[in-house]
């Protein structure tokens, strides 16, 4: 049962945009969730409130030390008008594990759960309705004490966004091209890799420039030790079909536990497939690309549910994957998931959850 929040609706409504001219983060909803915790005190004063700024002192710990974490997840409205969350109460348990891992007192999965269930239900009319189309929610906790040194703060906010997004293929899944840097790190053991912490985004912005400047989209990351073992892609879980066995990197502290990642392995265990979570170097990579064994590449995330890699760069070299376009494994696991998300498939794991829109008179 989702709890009931003290709510101030907005006296001035936003415009809302056509869901073709949506795009990704530029616009949002009306109203914003937002809550307190001081040390001693706990977890106060959640609320539900117009969509407003924040007011920060230049001291505030966020600022300066980086003590930040955040989730995304998605809203989808079904053809049949409902709206469904997709695997929320996983998200809400991974916002928790993010937190302990920046010494930020977790919140408790279910106030997670229930405080976004909440916004959602306020927000409805922003969940758009074509197909491809989502309301894209970000749960977020910040650092709030005001002073400088470095510690773990003794005040935070947590707040809930939400933006309405449009399609991320609009034209249909395209492959993107991708390039595996051994130059550039994004984690180590021991380190955030597995926190879906801000700081983990400014460490990769380096690498994605330099990639884009050769003319790809996104950066393969290896392992911060050997630079050989292969993490992920850009801000996503990666995984790739070698002969008759898909092989993605295992969770082993350096990246992040995806929910795609982990519902894809599901339904790929599902249909039967070999599916192998073990490390594997980008040299095995590349000479199954050179003998044509590496037949399907790509990553997963909330975003894209899954983007479909055509060509690898490592070094000098460049490999075409399959016939450089989206593989019929990679397209079969987007439709199911996208189905599953909109309610025109089964829900055979019970990975959806309907929101209960607010009774009108």
């Amino acid at each position: 049962m989702t709890q009931s929040f003290p709510t101030t609706l907005t006296r001035t409504p936003k415009p809302r945009q056509a869901d073709s001219a949506l795009s990704f983060g530029r616009s949002f909803t009306d109203h914003m969730f937002i809550m307190e915790y001081e040390e001693g005190r706990g977890w106060h004063d959640a609320r539900i409130v117009p969509y407003a700024p924040l007011t920060l002192d230049p001291a505030t710990t966020v600022l300066h030390y980086a003590q930040a974490v955040f989730d995304g997840l998605k809203a989808f409205r079904g053809a049949d008008g409902t709206i469904r969350l997709f695997r929320v109460q996983r998200h809400a348990e991974r916002l928790g594990r993010s937190c302990a891992g920046l010494c930020i007192p977790p919140i408790p999965a279910d106030l997670v759960r229930q405080s976004i269930e909440a916004l959602v239900a306020v927000d409805h009319e922003w969940v758009p309705s074509t197909e491809g189309t989502s309301l894209y929610i970000r749960p977020t906790v910040i650092a709030t004490d005001v002073m400088l040194g470095v510690h773990p703060s003794h005040r935070y906010t947590y707040f809930v966004i939400c933006s309405p997004v449009g399609a991320y293929y609009k034209e249909g899944v395209k492959p993107v091209r991708i390039l595996a840097t051994d130059k550039h790190v994004r984690a180590v053991q021991g380190g955030l890799g597995e926190s879906k912490a801000a700081a983990n985004y400014a460490a990769s912005l380096s690498a994605q420039q330099e990639a884009e400047r050769q003319g790809f989209t996104q950066v393969l990351w290896l392992d911060g030790v050997e630079r050989r073992w292969i993490d992920e892609v850009g801000t996503m879980n990666i995984m790739m079909k070698i002969g008759e066995e898909i092989v993605t990197p295992p969770l082993a502290g350096t990246i992040l536990d995806g929910v795609t990642r982990n519902s894809i392995l599901t339904l790929l265990r599902d249909w039967g497939h070999t599916v192998s979570e073990r490390r594997i170097s980008i040299e095995e990579v590349m000479q199954a690309g050179r003998e044509g064994r590496l037949t399907e590449m790509w990553g997963t995330g909330t975003a894209a549910v899954v983007s479909p890699v055509g060509e690898l760069g490592y070094k000098e070299e460049r490999i075409s994957i399959g016939n450089g376009g989206t593989g019929s494994l990679t397209q079969k696991l987007y439709d199911s998931i996208i189905g599953i998300q909109y309610g025109k498939l089964p829900d055979a794991h019970g990975w959806t959850s309907e929101v209960k829109l607010p009774v009108t008179a």
